[in-house]
């Protein structure tokens, strides 16, 4: 095995997928990403907010308007040899993961080039 992208293992001459082996040779790689920003409460405002209330009533509850942007994504790598396509999808959590991940098949593209 060369490289591994998800659950795609890639030798020199075949991709394993889970469903079955496609050729290395002449085949077609795309990746697409897919991002989800959220502003959420995070864990230590809640539980600040909620050991507060003790000591200052209600008005800890205000940290609870505390909001933080948390990304959230997906990235699809999809082979495709002849008839036959595969699509791994893979949860990311950082933006380095899908340079990452593209760095992994552009290095494979080159390999089904060759």
């Amino acid at each position: 095995m060369i490289v591994e992208v998800a659950e795609m293992q890639i030798t020199s001459t075949m991709v394993h997928t889970p469903v079955g082996d496609l050729p290395l040779s002449g085949s077609r790689w795309q990746v697409t990403d897919h991002w989800l920003s959220q502003r959420v409460t995070p864990t230590w405002a809640k539980v600040a907010a909620f050991a507060g209330i003790c000591f200052s009533g209600g008005l800890s509850l205000l940290l609870l308007l505390v909001k933080e942007p948390v990304a959230q994504g997906t990235v699809n790598v999809t082979v495709t040899s002849g008839q036959h396509q595969y699509v791994a999808r893979i949860t990311v959590k950082h933006e380095g993961d899908v340079t990452a991940i593209n760095q992994q098949v552009n290095y494979v593209r080159s390999l089904a080039a060759l």
